[in-house]
């Protein structure tokens, strides 16, 4: 009896695997013409696509003070400023690295994002500036402004990348690609 159960078992495995796979995908619609089977409205199954926002980029798409959804230069500055004067709440100019933590925490949504304090704090005083910072978070918007016109827009800000397919999939018989 347990026999029966284990080959059932093993018969079933391969039938939720695909299943699980099955909800990774989306359907597209294929033009007319573009090859595929059916007219007009013929679907092709391909991954999905995944859009991944950095916990900085985040961060900097909440300066937009406008609500144009484009973060200036100016407005990157004083919400930078702004982000730093919420945890310098004693004034002194400049965070040890647990009140860096919090700011972390605070402004992009976990203690251990990037830039991590040891990268900001340039001269290691065990205290992080607001230069230091300005001068991390520079060649954060230059990174970013992909197309070097002074301003980051939300499409700057994401990384839209597909889904990778598990190993083996889409192979022919035997392991071979598509012929």
């Amino acid at each position: 009896m347990r026999l029966l159960f284990a080959l059932a078992a093993l018969i079933a495995i391969p039938a939720f695997a695909q299943a699980a796979h099955a909800q990774d995908r989306v359907a597209i619609p294929t033009p007319q013409g573009s090859g595929a089977v059916g007219i007009g409205t013929s679907t092709r199954e391909q991954p999905a696509f995944t859009v991944i926002a950095e916990p900085v980029a985040m961060m900097i798409a909440a300066f937009d003070s406008d609500g144009d959804g484009k973060v200036t230069r100016a407005e990157f500055d004083a919400g930078l400023k702004r982000s730093f004067d919420a945890i310098d709440t004693r004034h002194q100019g400049w965070l040890g690295y647990i009140a860096y933590s919090d700011w972390q925490e605070r402004w992009m949504g976990d203690r251990n994002t990037v830039p991590s304090p040891f990268e900001v704090d340039r001269d290691g005083d065990n205290k992080i500036t607001f230069a230091e910072i300005a001068e991390r978070f520079d060649l954060l918007f230059t990174r970013f402004d992909a197309d070097k016109n002074g301003v980051l827009e939300r499409k700057e800000l994401v990384t839209i990348r597909p889904q990778m397919p598990p190993p083996g999939a889409g192979r022919g018989k035997k392991g071979r690609g598509p012929n």
